[in-house]
């Protein structure tokens, strides 16, 4: 609509293997530069725990385009009233807290909570965890008191908190969220956790430096529309659009971090 693009653009699904499926099909047109893919933490975690054997260098990065924060929800009547509250307890009992995320162990919601504990000494498999298919069932969960905490997008909870059922106590940006402002982040609570699930582009391997530039200047352009800033104000999403050699750095960090608590976990070697 924004005639960002000279051409059409198709959005084909390959669905299946937590990404991998896509991820595959896109490293397949090595040196194409009319095939992107959409990819998240999946693309490293599925590597780590050996799910997949396609490692994030195997794909060109264009654009990282967003990030959406864990939020650590208690419901509404949980003696858990605060981020300190909830480290308190598992400093001094982790199994005392149980904690259910989607979709699956080692997941970024997981990896979220097991970022914690590290940053408070702790150790991520200590953790009394609970994996749910999706969000819509850890959160009745929650709410029916069957688990203790639920570690999610805050999208996902904000209806909730909005009525009183659930009470956010800790996001793991880096500030505030728009539209959330009342919820506190780790750092504030005097914990150094920053951690997103961040959405990004990634082209096939081969790309001539002048075709990369394309794709950076067309995502940067999408970005800047305000019906891309609609919908991350809607999704309580934050803007934080990184390319170039940024980006690489912030891959093989978010690689290193994750890797080291999903081999604490046992889920990876």
């Amino acid at each position: 609509a924004n005639k960002l693009l000279s051409s059409t653009l198709s959005v084909v699904n390959k669905a299946g293997g937590g990404g991998s499926i896509a991820y595959t099909y896109v490293q397949q047109h090595a040196g194409d530069p009319h095939f992107l893919v959409v990819a998240g933490p999946a693309l490293l975690t599925n590597h780590i725990t050996g799910a997949s054997k396609l490692h994030h260098t195997d794909l060109t990065p264009v654009a990282s385009l967003f990030n959406d924060y864990t939020v650590f929800a208690v419901s509404a009547d949980s003696p858990i009233k605060t981020g300190k509250d909830l480290v308190a307890r598992l400093r001094k009992d982790p199994k005392s807290v149980t904690i259910g995320f989607s979709p699956l162990l080692g997941s970024h919601n997981h990896i979220a909570a097991g970022l914690l504990m590290k940053a408070i000494g702790g150790n991520a498999r200590d953790l009394k965890v609970v994996a749910y298919k999706g969000s819509a069932d850890a959160i009745p969960n929650l709410m029916g008191g069957h688990i203790d905490l639920v570690t999610t997008a805050a999208g996902n909870v904000a209806g909730h908190v909005a009525a009183g059922r659930l009470r956010v106590v800790a996001v793991t940006a880096s500030q505030r969220i728009p539209g959330l402002a009342e919820i506190p982040t780790w750092k504030e609570q005097g914990v150094n956790h920053v951690f997103g699930a961040w959405r990004a582009m990634f082209a096939p391997k081969g790309l001539t430096a002048q075709q990369a530039a394309y794709w950076e200047g067309a995502l940067r352009k999408a970005t800047e529309a305000p019906e891309w800033k609609a919908d991350l104000e809607k999704n309580f999403w934050s803007d934080d659009f990184v390319t170039g050699e940024q980006f690489r750095k912030d891959l093989d960090q978010g690689y290193a971090g994750m890797k080291a608590v999903l081999v604490e976990i046992g889920l990876a070697k």
